[in-house]
């Protein structure tokens, strides 16, 4: 009896050790972090089980790196906290032993959240602390069926015709996203996403590898750079201090990745802090010059582009009016340059307001596109050169797209900013496009406001700086920029590079909404750049004019100046009025499938209404088989869907394909039978 006594207590005791060294944190509908105490790494659990393995945290103090594993003593805390998401739980592992700094481990639980928030921070009250990176989150994925899992690349911004990829686990390796990385799987939709949601100080990536067990790695890597994503060429700006902050990183399993992503965009949105006017008119219409005129612009081009908007086509029946907007080489009008004359400009921006439109113009506020011209050219409307006012990096100059960099932070830029925009109001101009702004995102050896270590600290200096100029006047949107650290400072930002009139230009956008269709939860509206129809087949116009339409919003791009068919093409569009109600939410439409460089059908649907648009992008033609599981809706349902450019009716049924050309799409309104 003695010995079962003894036996039994010794079990007790045990039972507790165990207890005292792992921490259960648990989030949403059963899931947990299980923190091993003793090892510093933690489980993530769901109902079906572990999905990440043996997690921990890294970060650099000067060329030290440091790691929670390393580490002998921890502390575990806990309380409630709220921010513009929601309430929760802070849970915070302080690890800590002799001669090392702390290392605080902080996971954030929302109340009916089934993801968590992971933030690092490294503290030492006796001395300053330098980094430029953290690991935030570092383990093992455990998914189902290794061989069908897709990895997705995001871009960090638009540039350079980049493309978001999608790739098979099977076929690689390693690949690295900026600030959001997603492994899912195409069959079922279940992905794992980890991403950053804040971007305020740091640019983060995310790295995913596949080992030779077939296991995979995946890291957030806060403090990244990397010359072909986030065009730096060298390493990322360093804090110092007693405390340092990472960036805070998502981390999710989630049913339908595509849900996830859209909760991933909807948590960044809450938590920014916008600095554009609100905007309360109706979804932007738009011509702007680049799309055809380019760099022919004159006065009286410009007279007959208007006219034709004003007394040719249609009123939308919403009522907005549609904005004439003038891109680069609008300096064309001016006498003696941008400290010159701007008066017929002015008459322009009259003349147009005097038809019942809005003006536009172009402005590349962080780019110096005469850099050949050499360092001592004076800037305009201030005392300083332009060698003054570059971005110094650690090869010299920042040079991309055939011009340079501008230091944000720097006072030449931002009087030379001052002068442009204050012109720009002074003419009367309602909208206004910002170009290049990735070069304000740049790491530099030194910013010329000492209080700015990093890209990304100068890039929001910088915008904030232009929307203070702007006084909430104009409608601002952004052509080039980072994807989602841009939305706090414009109302709507263009989706992709540029695109023009052939299938290739709306096959090339639509990759960016098959895999960017979320950021329509950060912008007012996104936009698929200038539609172009030139000369090209109709089938290819239409699928252009579609594509922006499911993107948000609508700019249109010929030369209207000019005699053509796109005249007449641009008439037709304007008296479908089924069409533009589409975009009257401004909102973008989804995929429906994500294993390819662009799906062939997005899906938009809401509360009273629903809609199909399918695209083929080959030469020959195309017939694809739809069904309610694949489209999302109702299983129990009967559709009809309405052809919104001939109102020929189609049922909604897995045995009766639909057909499209080569080169075209088709969009449908769906209503229930």
């Amino acid at each position: 009896m003695m010995k079962k006594n003894v036996w039994f207590i010794f079990l007790v005791v045990l039972a507790g050790l165990q207890t005292a060294y792992a921490i259960d944190i648990p989030f949403g509908n059963g899931g947990k972090v299980l923190y091993d105490m003793k090892t510093g790494t933690f489980d993530i659990l769901s109902l079906e089980g572990v999905w990440l393995k043996r997690g921990f945290s890294t970060a650099k103090n000067g060329e030290a790196f440091l790691n929670t594993k390393q580490y002998t003593q921890r502390e575990y805390t806990k309380g409630s906290f709220e921010d513009g998401y929601g309430v929760g739980t802070k849970h915070t592992i302080t690890s800590s032993q002799r001669g090392l700094p702390d290392f605080k481990q902080i996971f954030y639980t929302y109340d009916g959240k089934d993801y968590i928030v992971v933030e690092v921070e490294i503290y030492d009250k006796t001395r300053k602390l330098i980094t430029n990176g953290f690991v935030p989150i570092e383990g093992t994925l455990v998914p189902d069926h290794t061989d069908q899992l897709q990895s997705l690349f995001a871009p960090f911004d638009n540039d350079t015709f980049i493309s978001y990829d999608s790739k098979s686990l099977k076929d690689t390796d390693e690949l690295y996203s900026a600030e959001v990385g997603v492994l899912y799987h195409e069959q079922n939709r279940l992905g794992h996403i980890i991403g950053s949601i804040d971007q305020q100080i740091w640019k983060t990536g995310v790295r995913t590898v596949k080992n030779q067990d077939q296991s995979i790695t995946v890291q957030a890597l806060v403090g990244f750079t990397a010359k072909d994503i986030n065009r730096d060429d060298m390493p990322h700006g360093s804090l110092e201090g007693n405390s340092i902050h990472s960036a805070k990183v998502m981390v999710g399993q989630f049913s339908d990745w595509r849900t996830g992503m859209d909760t991933y965009a909807a948590h960044i949105q809450a938590l920014q802090r916008r600095v554009v006017h609100e905007w309360k008119e109706h979804t932007p219409v738009a011509w702007n010059s680049w799309g055809a005129m380019q760099q022919d612009i004159n006065y009286d081009r410009l007279l007959k582009v208007t006219d034709f908007f004003a007394h040719d086509v249609q009123q939308l029946a919403s009522g907005q009016s549609i904005y004439i907007d003038l891109d680069s080489y609008w300096d064309n009008m001016l006498k003696g340059g941008l400290e010159g004359d701007y008066s017929q400009l002015k008459k322009f921006a009259d003349y147009v307001k005097s038809k019942g439109l809005k003006p536009g113009a172009y402005w590349a506020p962080f780019v110096d596109w005469g850099f050949d011209g050499g360092a001592n050219r004076r800037v305009e409307g201030t005392n300083y050169t332009y060698g003054d006012i570059w971005t110094k990096v650690k090869n010299g100059y920042h040079d991309l797209d055939g011009t340079r960099a501008l230091d944000p932070t720097h006072p030449g830029t931002q009087q030379r900013l001052a002068l442009v925009i204050g012109k720009l109001k002074e003419c009367g101009f309602d909208m206004i496009k910002i170009d290049f702004l990735g070069h304000a995102a740049i790491e530099s050896t030194k910013f010329a406001d000492p209080m700015v270590k990093t890209g990304m600290q100068a890039y929001h200096r910088g915008m904030e700086y232009l929307v203070e100029q702007l006084d909430d006047q104009m409608l601002i949107y952004a052509a080039i920029s980072p994807n989602i650290a841009t939305a706090p400072y414009v109302h709507m930002r263009r989706i992709a590079c540029d695109a023009f009139s052939s299938i290739k230009d709306t096959r090339y956008t639509l990759n960016a909404l098959t895999f960017g269709w979320w950021q329509t939860h950060l912008y007012d509206y996104m936009d698929a750049d200038h539609i172009v129809f030139k000369n090209a087949s109709e089938s290819e116009n239409t699928a252009r004019f579609l594509s922006s339409v499911i993107t948000g919003s609508v700019v249109l791009g010929d030369d209207f100046s000019q005699p053509g068919r796109w005249h007449k093409t641009t008439q037709q569009l304007f008296e479908n009025h089924q069409i533009w109600q589409v975009i009257e939410d401004g909102k973008s439409f989804i995929p429906v499938e994500t294993d390819q460089y662009v799906s062939r059908i997005f899906v938009k649907q809401s509360d009273s209404e629903a809609y199909i648009a399918l695209f083929n992008y080959d030469e020959e033609e195309l017939h694809l088989t739809l069904s309610n599981e694949k489209l999302g809706f109702d299983n129990n349902t009967r559709y009809k869907m309405i052809n919104l450019t001939d109102n020929s009716i189609h049922y909604l049924s897995p045995e009766k394909p639909i057909r499209l050309e080569a080169k075209h799409a088709k969009l449908f309104k769906i209503q229930k039978i």
